[in-house]
């Protein structure tokens, strides 16, 4: 699901009648809707733009958007249940013949990497949202996106701790991945976009090492090596 939505962008980007340039994004993976079912769905930070390699030119998207959302819908459906068909994965029955994709222009991106990243660095729930613990009954409070109204609900503790273990993520799964000129292997190609762009990478500083008193004079000690402890850990 990541990979199809991903190069179902790329392929937009490329494109000709769409930009016509490789773009670059940041794809992050959300299992769970507010009151915590299994609802997996991807959020994608694209810039408004891509490098158009042979060229060396940075192509500005006219408008706000990249690509027409209805569009962009259809074609990462069909992909994502052909990638279901390869894989011999079982299409669950009633899947919708229309998905829905949200596009919107959020300025310069900042505050939509903000608020993306709440959800990926503090769990599946927030501690403060745990309203109670008792008689075997857990109970929580979310946010109602649709009227945006605190809610609660109230399960049986193994049912509560069943419905956060399964956003667990297997292994090898992960929740960010950057893709185009945003990967981590096409430095490159990040360096020419900040040459088209004109950007200025400040250098960063490199980090002072810590300075240690002498317990006697208190002067401060040059470090000329360190002794490895002599226990074994256990």
């Amino acid at each position: 699901m990541f990979d199809c939505a991903a190069n179902t962008l790329k392929d937009f980007g490329l494109n000709p009648d769409n930009l016509g340039a490789n773009i670059g994004m940041t794809g992050m993976l959300h299992t769970h809707s507010r009151r915590l079912d299994f609802h997996p769905h991807c959020h994608f930070v694209v810039p408004g733009g891509g490098i158009n390699l042979r060229r060396r030119q940075w192509k500005k998207v006219k408008g706000k958007y990249l690509f027409n959302e209805f569009t962009l819908a259809n074609v990462f459906r069909a992909r994502c249940l052909e990638a279901f068909n390869q894989a011999g994965l079982t299409v669950p029955y009633g899947v919708p013949k229309k998905w829905g994709v949200n596009c919107q222009h959020v300025d310069h991106g900042k505050s939509a990497l903000k608020y993306l990243s709440r959800y990926l660095y503090r769990g599946v729930i927030n501690e403060n949202n745990i309203v109670s613990n008792e008689d075997g009954m857990v109970t929580f409070k979310y946010v109602e996106s649709e009227t945006g109204k605190t809610r609660y609900r109230k399960l049986k503790g193994e049912d509560f701790c069943w419905l956060v273990l399964q956003h667990v993520l297997p292994k090898g799964f992960r929740r960010v991945r950057d893709y185009g000129f945003l990967h981590g292997n096409a430095k490159k190609k990040l360096r020419r976009v900040q040459l088209a762009l004109r950007v200025i990478v400040d250098l960063i500083a490199p980090r002072l090492r810590p300075v240690f008193n002498c317990p006697h004079c208190q002067s401060p000690m040059n470090i000329i090596g360190y002794i490895q402890p002599h226990w074994q850990p256990g």
